[in-house]
C-alpha cells in the first residue's frame, strides 16, 4: 500500500462534504436526539463495511461493470431516498397540523428505525460501490494483491466515517437547545427532506462507469 497517510486526508476531505448520510444523520438527530443520530451512523458504518467486503471480493467489480445490476442498485436507491425525503415532508405536513395538540408523543418505531435508514440509504448507493473501485486502487501498486490494502483502506476509511460523523452528530445534540426549537427543526426537516429527494433524482440519473 503506497501513501497511506494522503489516502487518510484524502478521506477526510470526501467524508466531510454532505452527502445522503449527512442528510439522514441530521434528520434523525434533529428530530429524535443523539441516540437517533448515532444509530443513523452504526447503519452507515454496517454498510460501508458490506462495501469493503465487496470491494475485497470483487463484487463490487461485478457491479460497476454490469449495467443491469447498477441500474437496479441506482434505482432501488433513488427510490428509497425519494421516498425517505417524501415522508419527511409529509410528516412535517402531519406535524404543524397537530401543532394545536400540547403534547405530541413520538413513535417508538421511528428510533429503531434510524439505524435501517443509514443502512439502506448507504449499501443502495452504487456510487460507493464505484467509489471503493476507482479510489482503492490508486493507493495500491500496481501488480500487488489487493486483499489485504483494500481490507485496510475500507476499515480505514469507515473508521474515519465513524468519527466523523460522531462529532458531527454531537455537535448538532450540543446545539439541541436551537435546534429542537419548533420551527428551526420544520425549516430542517422542510430543507433535508428537499435534499433527499433532490439526491434520489441526482442518484436515477447517475450513468454506469465502465
Amino acid at each position: 500500500m503506497e501513501n497511506f497517510y494522503l489516502f487518510v486526508l484524502m478521506c477526510i476531505f470526501l467524508i466531510i462534504l454532505p452527502g445522503p448520510d449527512t442528510a439522514i444523520a441530521t434528520k434523525n438527530t434533529v428530530a429524535i436526539g443523539r441516540i437517533g443520530g448515532f444509530k443513523t451512523v452504526l447503519g452507515t458504518c454496517c454498510a460501508l463495511l458490506i462495501h469493503t467486503t465487496a470491494a475485497v471480493l470483487g463484487l463490487s467489480a461485478i457491479i460497476v461493470k454490469s449495467a443491469l445490476l447498477f441500474s437496479i442498485f441506482k434505482f432501488a436507491g433513488a427510490v428509497y431516498l425519494i421516498y425517505l425525503g417524501v415522508r419527511t415532508l409529509w410528516s412535517l405536513r402531519k406535524k404543524e397540523e397537530a401543532a394545536t395538540v400540547e403534547v405530541v408523543t413520538k413513535p417508538q418505531h421511528v428510533n429503531a428505525s434510524c439505524f435501517k435508514q443509514g443502512f439502506l440509504t448507504n449499501i443502495l448507493n452504487p456510487k460507493v460501490a464505484v467509489f471503493f473501485l476507482t479510489f482503492l486502487p490508486q493507493f495500491v501498486e500496481p501488480g500487488s494483491n489487493t486483499f489485504i490494502p483494500f481490507l485496510m483502506m475500507g476499515i480505514t476509511y469507515t473508521v474515519l466515517t465513524a468519527a466523523w460523523f460522531v462529532l458531527y452528530v454531537s455537535l448538532i445534540n450540543q446545539i439541541s437547545a436551537f435546534m429542537k426549537k419548533p420551527k428551526t427543526q420544520n425549516i430542517i426537516e422542510g430543507i433535508t427532506g428537499a435534499i433527499l429527494i433532490g439526491f434520489g433524482i441526482k442518484l436515477a440519473l447517475e450513468k454506469a462507469h465502465h
